[in-house]
């Protein structure tokens, strides 16, 4: 019935990506609609895949505890620098994708700020600062550095290193102990942090430790906010500590 409709595979794949959104809107969460979704990205062109990364962002702004959506979003950037490798144009994309990445992490920080407590933005913002060290780590291991682009250096790495503690700062000071939202975005937060402890680079694992005991006690505030998880707390920070150490 849809191909009936639509003359070429680009208006089907649109036509079934609106009808994801109309579902969504009704249904809440709709996980299975949103896996569709993903699905459809695959037969994207890049083109395409730019549209609904734009398109979608205005959507996942009102409905920032789905995390389907965000995962959504994140196929998206995943499919377009799949593209990019198909068509043997990594130079020119890399700059796109430095830029789209850059993008979604001052949007996701922006949405951090305003909407307190909602684990589905910081889990986002994992993959987002994932694919950013993926992204410098590549230029350090000698990639060429083009002159559109910002240069390539592990002061970069730092800079979202004293970026991302700019960040734990903000979120957290529990306001009010008695709202449990700024009690998450304060976990979450530290969680965060902790989590990216183990994915920087070796020559800058120890540099982050640092800068962290200087900056906040993690540990204290994790267990402050999450006291009846208090064992598991401390295993994590033992195998935190263990990382950086063999590094």
């Amino acid at each position: 019935m849809i191909a009936g409709k639509c003359s070429t595979l680009e208006d089907i794949i649109a036509k079934e990506s609106e009808l994801v959104e109309k579902i969504a809107e009704s249904s809440k969460m709709n996980y299975r609609a949103w896996n569709h979704r993903c699905w459809l990205v695959s037969y994207m062109t890049r083109a395409q895949m730019l549209h609904e990364l734009k398109k979608s962002r205005v959507w996942a702004g009102l409905h920032v505890a789905d995390n389907s959506c965000f995962h959504y979003r994140r196929r998206l950037m995943v499919g377009i620098v799949e593209n990019c490798h198909k068509q043997e144009k990594e130079n020119s994309c890399n700059i796109d994708d430095y830029q789209i990445l850059e993008e979604e992490l001052d949007w996701n920080e922006l949405l951090i700020k305003r909407y307190i407590g909602r684990e589905a933005l910081w889990l986002h913002r994992r993959f987002l600062s994932l694919h950013w060290i993926r992204h410098l780590t590549s230029n350090l291991r000698g990639a060429p550095c083009h002159s559109e682009q910002k240069p390539c250096s592990s002061n970069e790495i730092g800079l979202l290193i004293d970026k991302e503690l700019c960040l734990l700062k903000s979120c957290s000071t529990i306001h009010d102990s008695e709202f449990e939202d700024f009690q998450a975005q304060a976990t979450y937060s530290a969680l965060y942090l902790l989590w990216l402890t183990k994915q920087i680079p070796q020559s800058l694992g120890i540099e982050l430790q640092a800068k962290l005991k200087a900056a906040v006690n993690l540990k204290a505030l994790i267990k402050k906010t999450c006291p009846d998880k208090s064992s598991l707390w401390d295993c994590l920070f033992e195998e935190s500590d263990e990382h950086v150490r063999e590094n």
